[in-house]
């Protein structure tokens, strides 16, 4: 089972770094739509949605909103897009991951005001849309290539340092109706790398103490969101009664079971980015 989950994980780094550099921004962005759009057909089923027909009319639904989110950031071939209408994009999901962090906070009696499959499948839109846009938002940025590989290893290394901390020193649970095994000793540790990974880098780089700052602040920003993301898809896939969203991956589950931080941080750090005006 670890050999296998290895292989994978191996096989899916290639993959994407592969993606990553090798293609063109708009490229880039149509092979991750098509990520999102399988990760939609996964969540069709953490809704409760059952038959594969219903499933493939939400799924297409999915497909329709990021049509729409490509309009909005004026995505083209031409390599641009429109920063203005993307950060208002991004605004929309705020509001949505406070109320997230509530429900998982009063999980399971929150379950009364989201455990419907309508509502379910509501939050798959905000949780998927937002992540896709952050993507191309990046992207599309300066050094984009690198600013997303920034974000993928935050929160790397935050389940890598939650991970040893949390195994050592673990002591208090950080959601125990969701996540048993998750401690705030862990979390604490994945900030902890996290930080200690922006002083080395920063040094290497030789940035101004300004940006030194505020990539430290929004790494641990981002490390926190990483981990509510995390624990939303826990919460959804306890309450439909599932351990994976998926089998696609074999030994990770599916693909909503490896970007479930991402669906966090990837647009809580692109908001942040965008307003900061850090240049790498």
């Amino acid at each position: 089972m670890l050999k296998q989950r290895i292989a994978t994980a191996i096989v899916i780094a290639a993959v994407f770094l592969l993606a990553l550099f090798a293609l063109n921004p708009y490229l880039f962005s149509l092979a991750m739509a098509v990520v999102v759009i399988y990760a939609a057909w996964e969540w069709s089923d953490l809704s409760s949605i059952s038959g594969i027909p219903l499933r493939l009319v939400y799924t297409a639904a999915l497909a329709v909103l990021l049509v729409v989110a490509a309009y909005v950031l004026g995505l083209s071939a031409e390599g641009s897009i429109e920063l203005d209408p993307g950060r208002s994009l991004l605004m929309t999901m705020v509001p949505w991951w406070a109320i997230a962090l509530l429900w998982v906070q009063g999980y399971p009696s929150s379950a009364i005001l989201w455990g419907s499959g309508w509502v379910r499948g509501v939050m798959g839109f905000f949780v998927l849309v937002p992540t896709w846009s952050a993507l191309v938002i990046l992207v599309h940025s300066a050094q984009g290539e690198w600013v997303i590989l920034l974000v993928v290893m935050v929160v790397a290394l935050a389940d890598i340092g939650a991970y040893f901390s949390g195994r050592h020193f673990g002591k208090h649970k950080l959601a125990s109706s969701v996540s048993p095994k998750k401690t705030w000793e862990g979390l604490l540790g994945g900030i902890v790398v996290n930080v200690v990974v922006v002083i080395l880098l920063g040094a290497m780089l030789k940035l101004d103490s300004r940006t030194w700052v505020l990539l430290a602040v929004m790494t641990m920003i981002t490390v926190l969101a990483s981990v509510l993301g995390d624990l939303l898809e826990s919460m959804v896939k306890r309450h439909r009664g599932i351990k994976d969203s998926g089998s696609i991956l074999p030994g990770h589950g599916g693909v909503l079971d490896r970007v479930d931080s991402l669906t966090a941080a990837l647009p809580v750090f692109t908001l942040m980015f965008i307003y900061s005006g850090i240049q790498f």
